[in-house]
């Protein structure tokens, strides 16, 4: 029976791995050398959590069954067999961020979390891998193992051909055979027990059950055990089965090195690694004495000239007083360790972090080596609509200032912080693909370069949207000559001089053919960056002109008045302010607006008073006034400024969070009648997350309760159509557009509770509005004259379809209840 032994630490000198095992370099995980005398380090990249090459792949490797050589090298370092570019290479080729949309983008993330392996010269320089179990199915999809198991399905075996249940040793086994495995399980000869599957000793084997082996492959299996620091001796025994497969039954003595009370842990991710230096194998005790000090001496240089990593003090405190309840300092207390160390970085979005070494071993103290993921370059690359490199229209300088701080070279990698910028970047809304890619450094070791690709939107579109609509023609019946041609015409031009600057332009009627009748338009322009680019003030200028029209509810009949005759409001102007973003979350906008308000009936002539219809079935327009003059027309210059402070977010696509928006308008004596009035509002809407759940594709979201508070109240002159109303789907659900009334102060109260159902959600509501008895004060008091209370409250229950509300509301006041199809969100 072949078998390999690594001696006790204070037996043998250094080993290392043969050629042949350096050319098993494609496996993710990577063997390392065995402890020695005076080694110092000792390397785990074969303990990593992440998928290994299955030795029954088509490349065959063949080795002798031997003892393995005395190392020319150091035996102060256990090396590994791949440079730490791997590292970033494995952990950088599962993160991608990236939003593809024509328009708005949509978010998504792939995550597969890394591993590698790394090598190390003397001195206790060392790369490594591991991580990979933060993959989950990504990488398990990926895994060289998914692809062999395919491979073996096609693959043709041989039987063993001799009697059942015998053990055989491997170098009586035929070199001209294809072994198909039964079960593999680990021994401990130390505890005299057999491990199950569960143990991280199977990290370390790319043997697998039902798997196809050659001799060849079994024996450079044994060899890499033998020689990766981790048994003090391992053995491989065979033993057949009745049909055909055999068992494989790895015994071992696990390595242990002496008490440690000290624990330590640097980043090494940008250092350079040592070069080899070659040992003479007939050196002289002395000389190999003086050897084994310079390379102590230059690995202890190497940890004082690296870096403190980012593993905060109380979980170092806990990895020590695991030393400590350990006792001596085990293969197994390194996983341990190393899983810890790893667990805290890939929790905390750092996926490009692994530990590659242990040194020191047989000391005091125990350095654990990681490889955090330095960024060492941010990389903005502009692509065609084929993917092709291309020169872009948008200046670099406005793509820079969207990242945030933490990702900057000379700073660690962390998944929030590319998706914090995938979001900043798609804020600016002039990308039609966003991509967020991290990738190794090929000229820094260890190192990350962030690397943003961007394909541009047209900076010049246009659109054209049509409806179509039927009027009665003589007799009651529609006719080709009724057909109206209604729709929207708009263009944006955007981007300009490559500063987000914009022109946005639209028209509106509902009849192409006689659109002097209720043609709305509205053109605007939006300067940001007024203060330069990196300006901390942020401020954007905006100016518009526009012209609308508007059904006012302030002219809407109570509950069993007959239908009243409506009143549109036409409002033209001139619009300028300066948005300042404070944060984040905050803003805070300041401006003028100058427009000119008419009032007109059904049949688009200025009314100067509201109507009512009279018993005779007559009308009357001797209503309220609708405007300010008293001649359906007013004029007016009026100050605006809003505060806006919004901390929402999305979980697993329900909103949680906060929005508060106070508005205020100052009127300052210029129009009609000379008006002076402050007309101020506040919104407050606390959506509070019931229950935590994880995040991610495909998961629950939380249920989530709604507050909701809204205040508005007038000081000074009033006219009707600037009354706040009470009533609607945005004011109290149950009731019509300014069914409960019209007056200067009013108050809104609502509460939600939305349950998640499926992909969308259901909820239950109650709302109350009040006018706080401030509806006389209005000029004429239409809330009186189209009998109104004033007052009123509601509940009810609805679902979420798509973009529609289903609601099914009962109105308070009466008692009854009725079917609402709302599209949007109520808060």
């Amino acid at each position: 029976m072949a078998s390999f032994s690594a001696a006790p630490a204070h037996i043998l000198p250094g080993i290392t791995a043969p050629a042949s095992t350096r050319r098993r370099a494609p496996s993710i995980a990577a063997s390392v050398c065995p402890s020695t005398a005076s080694t110092r380090q000792i390397g785990l990249s074969s303990l990593a959590l992440t998928p290994k090459t299955n030795s029954a792949s088509n490349s065959r490797v063949s080795c002798s069954s031997r003892e393995a050589k005395p190392s020319k090298h150091s035996p102060f370092i256990l090396r590994f067999l791949v440079s730490p570019k791997s590292i970033a290479v494995a952990s950088a080729a599962g993160i991608l961020f990236h939003v593809a949309n024509p328009f708005l983008g949509k978010i998504s993330f792939i995550g597969g979390g890394g591993g590698g392996s790394g090598h190390g010269g003397s001195g206790g320089s060392g790369g490594g891998g591991s991580g990979g179990a933060q993959g989950d199915d990504f990488w398990r999809f990926l895994s060289p193992e998914a692809v062999a198991k395919d491979d073996d399905s096609q693959q043709e075996w041989d039987s063993h051909g001799l009697p059942a249940n015998i053990v055989v040793q491997l170098n009586k086994l035929s070199g001209y055979k294809k072994y198909k495995l039964g079960e593999i399980f680990f021994f401990d000869r130390r505890r005299g027990t057999t491990i199950g599957s569960e143990d991280s000793f199977f990290e370390m084997v790319s043997l697998r059950p039902g798997g196809i082996y050659t001799k060849a492959q079994l024996q450079k299996e044994l060899e890499t055990l033998a020689t990766c620091g981790m048994f003090e001796k391992v053995d491989l025994e065979m033993k057949t089965n009745p049909n055909g497969t055999v068992n494989i039954k790895i015994p071992f003595l696990e390595s242990t090195w002496q008490s440690a009370d000290k624990f330590r842990c640097i980043n090494v991710g940008l250092m350079a690694q040592s070069k080899p230096m070659e040992m003479d194998p007939d050196m002289t005790e002395k000389e190999r004495l003086e050897y084994y000090m310079s390379q102590e001496q230059e690995y202890r240089m190497r940890i004082d000239g690296s870096r403190p990593c980012l593993l905060p003090t109380p979980v170092q405190k806990e990895i020590l007083m695991m030393l400590r309840d350990h006792g001596k300092v085990s293969a197994r207390l390194l996983q341990r360790i190393r899983d810890k160390v790893q667990q805290w970085y890939h929790e905390n979005g750092y996926a490009c972090a692994n530990v590659v070494n242990f040194g020191n071993l047989n000391t005091k103290e125990v350095v654990c080596e990681v490889v955090e993921g330095d960024i060492t370059d941010v990389v903005i690359q502009f692509q065609d609509k084929l993917g092709n490199v291309c020169e872009g229209n948008t200046r670099l300088s406005l793509i820079n200032r969207e990242l945030p701080r933490q990702l900057s070279p000379g700073l660690v990698f962390n998944i929030e912080e590319g998706k914090q910028a995938l979001r900043n970047i798609n804020s600016l809304g002039l990308f039609s693909n966003i991509e967020v890619n991290p990738r190794p450094d090929e000229q820094n070791e260890g190192g990350i370069i962030v690397e943003i690709k961007l394909k541009e939107l047209e900076q010049k579109s246009a659109e054209v949207s049509t409806e179509w609509s039927l009027v009665p023609g003589r007799g009651g019946y529609p006719t080709l000559a009724s057909i109206q041609p209604g729709g929207t015409v708009s263009f944006e031009h955007r981007n300009i001089k490559g500063l987000n600057r914009s022109l946005l332009g639209t028209v509106t009627t509902s009849n192409f053919l006689n659109p002097q009748d209720d043609l709305a338009f509205k053109l605007e322009y939006v300067h940001p960056y007024v203060d330069g680019i990196y300006d901390p003030q942020d401020r954007t200028f905006k100016v518009s002109c526009f012209n609308s029209r508007k059904l006012s509810p302030v002219f809407t009949g109570g509950p069993g008045i007959e239908e009243v005759p409506p009143i549109w409001v036409d409002r033209m102007g001139l619009k300028a302010n300066v948005t300042e973003n404070f944060t984040r979350h905050s803003k805070f906008t300041c401006g003028l607006v100058m427009e000119e308000i008419t009032t007109r009936d059904e049949s688009s002539h200025i009314s100067s008073n509201g109507q009512r219809v009279l018993p005779s079935g007559g009308v009357s327009a001797d209503g309220p006034p609708t405007t300010l003059s008293g001649t359906g027309v007013d004029k007016m210059v009026f100050l605006q400024a809003n505060i806006t402070r919004d901390n929402t977010k999305f979980v697993n696509g329900a909103i949680v969070g906060e929005r508060n928006v106070f508005q205020l308008d100052q009127g300052v004596g210029i129009g009609s009648r000379f008006p002076v009035f402050n007309r101020h509002q506040l919104t407050v809407t606390k959506f509070h997350q019931l229950l935590d759940v994880k995040e991610g594709a495909g998961k629950p979201p939380p249920p989530v309760l709604v507050l909701h508070g809204h205040y508005g109240g007038c000081v000074g002159d009033l006219p009707s159509y600037d009354a706040f109303t009470l009533g609607g789907p945005y004011s109290v659900r149950g009731y019509n557009m300014g069914e409960l009334g019209a007056a200067r102060n009013i108050l809104e109260l609502a509460a939600e509770l939305r349950i998640p159902v499926r992909n969308t959600h259901a909820y239950v509501f109650a709302e109350h509005g009040n006018d706080l008895g401030s509806s006389k004060d209005v000029k004429g008091n239409p809330t009186e004259v189209y009998r109104r209370v004033g007052h009123g409250s509601s509940y009810g229950i609805g679902a979420k379809l798509g973009l529609v509300r289903v609601e099914y509301a009962v109105d308070h006041n009466s008692g009854t209840g009725s079917f609402f199809f709302r599209f949007g969100e109520r808060f």
